[in-house]
């Protein structure tokens, strides 16, 4: 029997919730818990962390698991790694479910960046309106540059100071589109945009805008993780879970 543990956090991992909810499989789907109310899934679900590599390969025994699909941000690079390495140890078999990453296009402007430390270096000295669309967990790296007016869109609103001086924060949760984003871009004169390149449809429309706008981009590229298989499609992914009968494909 097949038995399915789903690590999500992104449009595609719900998507595949919902698929495998439809089929009557087998599956346990997991929240890192960054959120405070994540969107609900049609899967029994789990919140927090695993207690690294050691504690994933105990909840993989005492689960049952026999395949892994890990479909969290491309971001996250600490579980990706850490699921490598606990499917190995356990002899689970691992995909990753990614989506390809964005491409510059005619007419953007984009800079390329390894790391959040590029991100910030790359910022120009002078006082910029700079969107910070990186989410809440790295934003104390760009407090060496208090001197931007920075926007920050976040999930849940802030229940703490922010580590930058001058700021303001809109709470807002994708997908988003281009005519929302194109109204809160020119509201806030955004000259710079900061982005980690997740990849997909839902928080693109703010770089289609900067193309429109002629807004710069700097563009975070994603972390290494350790190699593993990946496939970029719900459809690839229900192909390879669905040669277990149990799962109706």
């Amino acid at each position: 029997m097949t038995r399915i543990l789903v690590l999500g956090g992104t449009t595609e991992a719900s998507a595949l919730a919902k698929a495998l909810a439809d089929r009557g499989a087998d599956a346990v789907f997991s929240y890192a818990g960054r959120t405070r109310s994540p969107v609900a899934q049609p899967l029994p679900t789990r919140i927090g962390g695993f207690g690294g590599v050691d504690g994933l390969v105990a909840f993989l025994k005492r689960e049952s698991i026999t395949k892994v699909v890990d479909a969290t941000h491309p971001f996250a690079a600490q579980m990706s790694s850490n699921t490598v390495a606990a499917c190995h140890k356990v002899g689970v078999e691992l995909r990753g479910f990614e989506r390809a990453p964005w491409k510059a296009g005619i007419g953007d402007r984009w800079t390329d960046v390894s790391d959040i430390s590029g991100a910030v270096a790359a910022l120009p000295k002078a006082v910029s309106r700079v969107f910070l669309a990186i989410g809440k967990q790295n934003l104390s790296a760009f407090s060496v540059a208090p001197q931007h007016r920075y926007l920050l869109r976040l999930v849940d609103a802030p229940t703490t100071d922010l580590p930058l001086p001058n700021c303001e924060v809109v709470v807002d949760r994708g997908p988003f589109t281009m005519s929302s984003d194109k109204a809160l871009l020119s509201r806030h004169k955004t000259q710079i945009i900061v982005s980690k390149n997740a990849g997909g449809s839902g928080a693109r429309a703010k770089l289609d805008v900067a193309r429109e706008l002629g807004i710069e981009v700097i563009m975070i590229a994603r972390p290494k993780v350790p190699s593993r298989m990946i496939l970029g499609d719900l459809d690839q992914v229900l192909h390879w879970l669905g040669h277990s009968a149990d799962l109706g494909v």
